[in-house]
């Protein structure tokens, strides 16, 4: 039997937004690997073996994904929202880099629905121009390098969606985080704290800059900051298409 590897993106929360393309793969698959909040959510079936790992042991999932599929097994790699964006799929490919006997393994990176897509989805439309998107965990990069990319986007006036704002093991970064946009951003600019959206936990607010704290957010918080142009309109925020 041929090996190979799916690595699925299970979407924000709500099983009705795991796609069919990603669902098949679930269906067909003789292991599932991934960290174990993500494993919880596939429904378990006869047969099929599943691996979980601590939510830092990224690369070593990735290796043994593809171990499992140089023995034949088909492997779904699971990350929750799309399996590209901040998750599993570069580890894989990271992973297979470093071991030419695995070059040859099929490799399908499914999308799915990611947080700051699900969480605009619920405030309306705050990603309607140009944004960015940045992980404010300084846990596989310095602290540095996330204070420069955030004056960058801040500069740039970009809509920035901010994944990972703050995690208990390093409490500090969103607060960080608030310090540089006040430096920089108007008091009134508008701030998307979008919580375990399409969860029964699911919590949307949106504030003024001027009244963000940092303990508003958490591992399960998508943070959208909105740029000048970003505005409400009944219960609803959103960026126009036009504008600079």
């Amino acid at each position: 039997m041929n090996g190979a590897v799916a690595v699925v993106g299970l979407g924000p929360g709500a099983a009705e937004l795991i796609t069919p393309e990603a669902q098949s793969a679930l269906d067909s698959a003789t292991d599932v690997v991934g960290y174990a909040p993500y494993v919880q959510r596939v429904v378990p079936r006869p047969g099929v073996r599943y691996h979980t790992s601590d939510n830092r042991a990224e690369l070593q999932r990735a290796q043994l994904a593809l171990a499992l599929a140089a023995q034949g097994r088909h492997v779904a790699v699971v990350s929750s929202g799309d399996p590209g964006v901040f998750a599993m799929a570069a580890a894989v490919f990271e992973a297979m880099e470093g071991a030419p006997q695995w070059q040859s393994i099929p490799v399908r990176v499914l999308p799915g629905i990611t947080a700051m897509l699900a969480a605009a989805a619920r405030a309306g439309a705050p990603l309607g121009h140009d944004f960015c998107a940045l992980n404010l965990s300084d846990n596989l990069k310095p602290w540095s390098l996330i204070e420069r990319r955030l004056c960058a986007a801040v500069s740039a006036d970009w809509v920035i969606a901010m994944y990972n704002p703050r995690s208990r093991a390093r409490p500090e970064g969103f607060g960080r985080a608030l310090g540089l946009l006040r430096q920089h951003c108007e008091p009134q600019r508008l701030v998307v704290l979008a919580r375990a959206v399409y969860t029964p936990q699911e919590s949307i607010r949106v504030l003024p800059l001027s009244e963000v704290h940092a303990d508003m957010a958490d591992m399960q918080t998508l943070v959208i900051v909105g740029s000048r142009q970003t505005r409400r309109v009944a219960s609803y925020v959103y960026t126009p298409r036009w504008g600079g």
